[in-house]
């Protein structure tokens, strides 16, 4: 009987374990009253805002959210038409995901938030400051801002962008496969290729075509809290040109990595991103 009674303890005591350690999901609605998905786990008055990138979801980050739940309240949202959000918008704009993010924030009232955005989610975070600069101490960028001022011509973008029109699949799989060095491990590749060609056409090619057009040089003059880049090496970044821009910005690279560094070098870019938030709440 005693021996069954300590049996019962350790499983009420697991049961307890394992519940406080899940993350808390929750939906709350955008600016144009589109359901958006979001997750929360820790407890910090820092929040750490996990945004992913095109045509991925917040599972993308789940190497970090268990890294960083033990110092900080980490977020991760799914921006509209991504991931278990709605997908009832004509236009995905970069600022419409801004929003996204910014209801997140204002629904959980978070006041001391580090805003971290990989790829197009470096443009959504940007918009996300400029809705609501008074609750983000910091702007993360992962592998993205190689140079901000870059512009493409038109006729270039839809040549980039005809592809997706006509085989969606297809070039999202090519697409994707292009974001990775030599060597990289070729299940990794065929995993990412294969989830994010499964995104929603409609959805991808509004989204992609919004970012190629993406600009906002007033808001870059308001930014005044540190922007900071973990890039892969792949793709060169541009510091001088960024720093004209951005005084605050700075970057650090990951060697031999491509567009994904929280999949393709997990320990070196948890390690990185730690550094880096620890030297901005430590300021």
């Amino acid at each position: 009987m005693k021996n069954l009674f300590h049996v019962l303890l350790l499983l009420v005591i697991a049961f307890f374990i394992c519940n406080s350690a899940k993350a808390e999901e929750g939906k709350v609605k955008s600016k144009d009253g589109v359901d958006i998905t979001y997750s929360v786990k820790g407890e910090s008055d820092i929040a750490l805002v996990f945004v992913h990138g095109w045509s991925c979801d917040k599972s993308y980050w789940k190497n970090q959210v268990n890294e960083f739940t033990n110092d900080f309240k980490v977020v991760t949202v799914d921006l509209a038409g991504h991931g278990s959000s709605g997908i009832g918008r004509e236009n995905y704009s970069i600022n419409l995901f801004g929003e996204d993010v910014a209801s997140v924030i204002n629904f959980l009232e978070l006041d001391k938030v580090i805003l971290i955005g990989h790829s197009m989610g470096g443009a959504v975070i940007f918009e996300t400051y400029e809705i609501a600069p008074l609750s983000i101490i910091a702007l993360i960028g992962i592998d993205t801002y190689q140079n901000i001022s870059e512009k493409f011509p038109e006729e270039q973008i839809n040549q980039f962008l005809q592809p997706f029109k006509d085989n969606f699949v297809e070039a999202a799989k090519g697409f994707v496969k292009s974001m990775f060095p030599a060597g990289t491990d070729s299940l990794l590749i065929k995993t990412i290729a294969d989830d994010m060609s499964q995104a929603p056409q409609n959805v991808a090619v509004s989204a992609i075509e919004n970012l190629f057009h993406y600009e906002n040089p007033e808001l870059l003059t308001k930014i005044n809290v540190p922007v900071i880049s973990i890039n892969g090496d792949l793709f060169p970044t541009n510091f001088e040109a960024n720093k004209k821009l951005l005084p605050t910005y700075e970057v650090k690279i990951i060697n031999n990595c491509g567009h994904f560094p929280m999949f393709e070098k997990t320990e070196e870019f948890n390690k990185i991103l730690e550094e880096t938030i620890v030297e901005i709440t430590e300021k």
